[in-house]
Order: structure tokens, then C-alpha cells, then sequence
């Protein structure tokens, strides 16, 4: 039968592993705290919402967003804490660094996630693909007390389908010569880069699963759809097109968001937090003296539904003058003043150095051009004396009061049990975490 024949005849023409921390933020905070384990924890205290819960609140039916007081209400027994973003930074550091024991192309793709490429390291690690995957999983859970599902198979999309196929605390490996079976009945719309509106279209295609998708010939994908989908379908038949890319010096987009609390509807406080990140992404673009005319900006509601508007503008810049003037009539499509708004982010896109910038009929680059100027006397002034010394008067609200319109009623345990000489502010940097017991 055309479904049980292999898409690929090789076994591993590459071997990437897929690396994700299983309800990462929960167990990180069990891992610190031995009085946690084994019971339902909610993290999120500071918020009002359940922002991540360990796999024995999710038993209980505890789901991300759910008012934290229902929770007190219906599971007494829940632990709920604030959450602790320094500690999970710790983690995740530690993640890349085992990771790295094994390969140096390691891709780093969210805080408890990555991407480890050890094609061609069997010799020299005398051990086979799989048994350096295991032990990549066996270093990480014993040296953080936290569980992984981790992946392998000869692409970064066959290696994410693969961590998936066993969660929480999987191992999955997927030679290329067997991807038809995973594929068999793999829907198509959780393959990872296939969106909604792609997956409806290949729907009405008459495609519904990956392997269908994936018995489509190179041809037929071309003429239907783009060079990212070709990508895909590529990965799907066991070809590394996506290459596991290692820490790059200059960005390909730049993304910059911030969650804030308690959540608001206050319409000048909403605009200030976007405002803030706008300033921080043209100073990473000016950084690296790149410049854009594309960017998306999104909020994001209590329930963690989000809105997001692409735009472009006439001219690239990397300074915030032209997008806040762009922004505002944006920002007032997508903002609902009965709605509840908990983070806001933007993302600077088609990045371009100076050098490729064209110039425009009327001469408008030279307004931006004394922007420029403007800015990089900010930097000046922000590299002497501490980050956002100066700002834009639509950041104010957010800058002075920081992420959170009030102090937070709750502090997490590290911050509650401060060492002599310390302060809340002011505590001792401990980079190493150390063996969990």
C-alpha cells in the first residue's frame, strides 16, 4: 500500500534532538522546593490566573487561565505561588549547558526548549543517536530534579513531532525510514510551522493528515503554496532544511514583550507597556545597527487571547519616532476598553543593514536621519548611566512604575528568606544551581 511505503530508505542521514521541559515553571519551583513535590501547584500567585501548573494540578483539571480563587475554591488542597522568573532563567541556562556537553550546535528556541544537532558524533561520544539523546535527558533530569520529553529523528520538525508523541517524561526516536508510520495519522494542522489558515486551506485540499501532505509530490506543494511549506515538506520526508541554528550575533527579527500586573483597561498605561518595548526593540536594532519597515505589534488579554496587526512603513528606521507615530491608530484597532490587558509586545521584521536601505523620491529619510541622531545621544547618555535614563513621554507610566501598576501582594520564597545584607532588590547572584536532591 502507497502509506506503508517509506518516505526516506536511509536511517539517519541527520539526528537532531529535540529538547522541552515538561510543565517547566511548575517543576522548576518543585525542584527548588522539596515540600512541593508530588503535589498540585499553581504558579501565578501574583496575577490573579493560573499561569503554568505541574502535572498534578493539571490531573486535577486546573488549566492555564483559571482564576486563581475558583482554584482555592474547588482544590483546597493546590499550593499556588507567585511566579520566580530569575530562578527559571537559572534553569534554563543550565539546560543549554548540558546540551553543550554533547554538541556545540545547540539552538536555543524558548526558555525550557532547544534544538541539539549531534549528526556525526556517534565516534566520538561512543555511543549510538539514540543513547546520546537518552543521556542528554538522563544529565538534565538528574542534575535539575526536573522532567524532559526529548525527541529525535533527522529534522527539527520530525524531532518536535517526536518529543510530543510521549509527554510528560517521553523518549521518542523516529529514523527517517519510519517517518511514514508517525505520520500516518498525524493531523496536519499540529505540525509545527503550519498555522490555522494553511491548515484550513490544505483541508479543503482534501488533505487532513501529515503523511497525505507529505505523499504530495514537490511539484503539487510549489503550486499550491510558499517556500515555507516546501520547507516543511522537505522535513517531513527526513531532509535538515531548517538547520539548527546556533546563537546568532545578528538577529533575524526582533521580538520584545512584557506581561504586567495586575492587568489592565486603563488605555494610557496599555499604550505606555507597548511603548516601552518599542524603545527596547529599536535599541536591540541599533545595536546591531540594523534598520525595519515591518512591524507587528499584538496584545495580549487576561485569558491569554491574543491581537495582532502587521504594518509597514514608507521607510525603514530603527529608531521609535516613525512606528509610535504609525503605532497609535494601530494600537486603537486592536485596543477594547473592556477588555482586560496582561502583556503587550512588538516585532520588528525584514530586517536590512544600512547599506541596503533605498532611498526614498522626497528626501524623508533625512528627518530620520536626525532621529538617528537624536537616539544614539540617548544610548550615549543610557550606556553612562543605567538603561531608559532618557525615554519617550509615552513610556513614562510604564517606566517609572516598571511592570506592575502596584507592589505585588505576594513575593516569591527565595525573596522572602533574604540573607544578611541583602534586599529584595539587592541579592546575592547565585549563576550555578548545583545538583537538585
Amino acid at each position: 500500500m502507497l502509506n506503508d511505503r517509506p518516505l526516506s530508505v536511509q536511517s539517519w542521514p541527520q539526528a537532531i534532538a529535540h529538547v522541552d521541559g515538561d510543565s517547566f515553571f511548575a517543576s522548576c519551583e518543585q525542584a527548588l522546593h522539596s515540600e512541593y513535590k508530588g503535589r498540585p501547584l499553581v504558579v501565578g500567585g501574583e496575577r490573579g490566573i493560573a499561569t503554568a501548573m505541574s502535572k498534578e494540578a493539571k490531573l486535577l483539571g486546573i488549566t492555564r487561565g483559571m482564576q486563581n480563587h475558583k482554584i482555592k475554591s474547588q482544590f483546597p488542597e493546590c499550593i499556588i505561588v507567585p511566579s520566580d522568573y530569575e530562578s527559571y532563567s537559572l534553569f534554563s541556562l543550565r539546560i543549554f549547558a548540558i546540551a553543550r556537553r554533547y554538541t556545540p550546535t545547540v539552538e536555543e528556541y524558548s526558555i525550557d526548549e532547544c534544538f541539539a544537532d549531534v549528526t556525526g558524533l556517534r565516534k566520538s561520544l561512543k555511543m549510538s543517536y539514540v543513547e546520546i539523546a537518552h543521556s542528554i535527558k538522563a544529565d538534565l533530569q538528574r542534575e535539575l530534579g526536573v522532567t524532559f520529553s526529548v525527541g529525535l529523528a533527522p529534522s527539527k520538525v520530525m524531532a518536535k513531532i517526536a518529543t510530543g508523541w510521549r509527554k510528560p517524561n517521553g523518549f521518542t526516536a523516529i529514523k527517517a525510514r519510519h517517518i511514514h508510520y508517525a505520520l500516518k495519522k498525524y493531523p496536519i494542522s499540529n505540525i509545527w510551522g503550519i498555522g490555522k489558515q494553511t491548515a484550513s486551506r490544505l483541508e479543503k485540499l482534501g488533505i487532513k493528515t501529515a503523511l497525505q501532505f507529505a505523499r504530495k509530490d514537490e511539484g503539487w506543494i510549489e503550486k499550491h503554496f510558499n517556500k515555507p511549506q516546501l520547507d516543511i515538506w522537505h522535513e517531513l520526508h527526513g531532509h535538515s532544511v531548517n538547520k539548527v541554528e546556533t546563537k546568532s550575533s545578528e538577529p533575524k527579527s526582533i521580538n520584545k514583550s512584557k506581561t504586567f500586573t495586575p492587568p489592565s483597561r486603563n488605555y494610557s498605561y496599555v499604550f505606555s507597556q507597548l511603548s516601552k518595548n518599542i524603545e527596547n526593540a529599536c535599541i536591540r536594532a541599533r545595536r546591531h545597527n540594523l534598520y525595519t519597515n515591518t512591524i507587528t505589534i499584538f496584545l495580549k488579554k487576561q485569558d491569554f487571547s491574543k491581537r495582532a496587526q502587521k504594518f509597514t512603513l514608507s521607510l525603514h528606521t530603527n529608531t521609535p519616532h516613525e512606528i509610535l507615530k504609525a503605532v497609535k491608530s494601530v494600537f486603537e484597532l486592536l485596543f477594547d476598553s473592556k477588555s482586560l490587558y496582561r502583556s503587550t509586545g512588538v516585532r520588528l521584521e525584514k530586517l536590512v543593514h544600512k547599506e541596503a536601505m533605498q532611498r526614498d523620491l522626497f528626501n524623508q529619510h533625512i528627518a530620520v536621519e536626525k532621529h538617528v541622531s537624536i537616539t544614539s545621544v540617548m544610548d550615549e547618555i543610557d550606556n553612562r548611566y543605567g538603561k531608559h535614563t532618557l525615554y519617550f513621554g509615552s513610556s513614562m507610566q510604564a517606566i517609572a512604575n516598571g511592570n506592575h501598576e502596584r507592589e505585588r501582594n505576594t513575593l516569591v520564597k527565595r525573596k522572602q528568606d533574604l540573607l544578611t545584607g541583602e534586599t529584595r532588590r539587592r541579592r546575592i547572584a547565585i549563576p550555578y544551581l548545583g545538583k537538585v536532591t
